[in-house]
């Protein structure tokens, strides 16, 4: 049979009436994901398949290592053909990775080729995708335009300027580019002199002389107020744990200057720091409506000596495996006893959390916002098919899956739109198994509401992007 043929993933008649009559036709919205803002503005095109491909894909890096293939050409000086030589022979050794099942529905989607990459069928692809990426048509704005991207949701930080997506709305363009408030800068303090820099950069930004923790949050409020009038809708926090530590706005100040003097906080007053910008932060998301985002578990640059060399997300991230519930619940339990907690959706890197968060969150659904608390869809080492079905296992277990706003790309690549068909495949797949076991019942109308809901419709009703 045909790698990839129009049925992967449908192995029965209903899945596969599922995927090609509904959720194939969807529209995509990517609420979350690392694109640079300033390519899209500027609907740039690319060199080479290697720089589309392997430029920042530590997902990519990681089975290179494994494979053997030398820092050199995974994120070194090597020519972008040699380096996509070695991806080339790392491929095949890929087999039961979805990085094997992702390269190849990205040739397939955006380049129109079947060939099965590896050291015989380099060349050739290296040919092919070069060619086709020298077309006119084949920039960022036209990939968002294929696939058929109706919202994208990039990851900024509070001090970044959004003159990028102030730039794009102005394009007529039909996807709309949201930015995403990130405070993380704000929040870590591990870091001193990179604290009180992004502070110093803040202030600027703003126009504010920030003296105390008070001037700081008021920074912080104008630039959400001013992400929101560019179309923001969500906050993103990447964290190791959820923290929740109380903090008296006296205790935030007395932090405040100790950071600011260079004088490295205690363990608990970097904790009582974070809550107290989560706080704030969940409270303005709150009187606007805007989802707050929790990606929580990543134990990030393991490898000191490489991550030293190389610097942040260049591949040297693992799975934390300490308790998350207590502590998240102190948190959301803070901002709910004052009628204050926004929307949120939690990601965990670690599957063994999901049905913690997942229950968690059934205390905190309000009845007001249909599907309110969101346990987000497989993330980083678990956007795999086992990832993904664990993930719509525990949520249909002990919640509503009907309610669940779908796949998003995480993504730093213009090429990993088709994730989005592999997920719409494997959630086919799912209901079509269950239906023919009569676990479901064969209700077309039912079925495919469900499944609409899930690829697109939820999403765009509950984030409530601008039009």
């Amino acid at each position: 049979m045909k790698y990839l043929h129009s049925d992967f993933l449908l192995p029965n008649k209903t899945a596969q009436r599922l995927y090609h009559e509904v959720a194939a036709e969807q529209p995509i919205i990517d609420y979350h994901c690392h694109l640079p803002p300033e390519e899209v503005a500027g609907d740039v095109g690319f060199k080479s398949i290697t720089d589309i491909w392997l430029g920042g894909d530590h997902y990519k890096w990681r089975a290179m290592r494994a494979a053997g293939e030398s820092e050199e050409l995974v994120t070194g000086d090597a020519e972008p053909k040699d380096k996509f030589l070695a991806w080339a022979r790392t491929v095949p050794q890929t087999l039961r990775n979805p990085l094997h099942h992702w390269t190849h529905l990205e040739l397939k989607r955006c380049f129109d080729c079947d060939l099965v990459l590896g050291p015989d069928t380099a060349e050739e692809i290296w040919e092919l995708t070069n060619a086709k990426l020298a077309e006119s048509d084949f920039t960022t704005q036209k990939i968002l335009k294929q696939f058929d991207v109706r919202v994208v949701g990039t990851t900024d930080d509070p001090a970044d300027s959004l003159e990028h997506h102030a730039a794009f709305a102005k394009s007529g363009h039909p996807t709309k580019m949201c930015p995403t408030y990130r405070p993380d800068k704000a929040m870590i303090t591990t870091d001193l002199d990179a604290w009180n820099a992004w502070t110093d950069k803040l202030g600027d930004v703003s126009e504010k002389k920030l003296d105390s923790a008070a001037d700081l949050i008021d920074a912080l409020k104008q630039r959400h107020d001013f992400f929101h009038e560019h179309g923001c809708r969500l906050t993103d926090h990447g964290l190791e744990s959820c923290p929740c530590l109380p903090c008296s706005d006296s205790e935030a100040a007395a932090i405040f200057k100790k950071l600011r003097n260079g004088d490295a906080p205690s363990a608990d007053e970097s904790e009582q720091w974070m809550t107290y910008i989560l706080q704030q932060v969940g409270r303005w998301n709150a009187e606007k409506g805007w989802t707050m985002q929790f990606h929580i578990g990543p134990i990030r640059n393991n490898n000191s000596r490489l991550s030293k060399k190389l610097g942040p997300d260049a591949g040297f991230d693992s799975m934390l495996d300490e308790p998350i519930a207590r502590k998240t619940i102190a948190l959301l339990d803070s901002l709910a006893s004052e009628d204050a907690l926004p929307k949120c959706i939690f990601y965990h890197v670690n599957p063994t959390m999901l049905y913690p968060f997942a229950t968690l969150m059934g205390s905190f659904q309000d009845g007001k916002t249909a599907g309110k608390m969101q346990l987000g869809s497989g993330w980083w080492h678990v956007d795999t098919l086992d990832g993904m079905r664990t993930q719509i296992e525990t949520l249909s277990s002990v919640g509503l899956l009907s309610q669940f706003v779908g796949m998003l790309t995480d993504s730093r690549s213009f090429l990993s739109y088709p994730r989005h068909e592999y997920f719409r495949r494997l959630l086919c797949n799912i209901i079509g198994t269950d239906v023919e076991a009569g676990l479901i019942p064969d209700d077309k109308s039912l079925l495919d509401n469900l499944v609409s809901g899930i690829c697109y419709e939820n999403a765009d009703r509950y984030f409530g992007f601008p039009k």
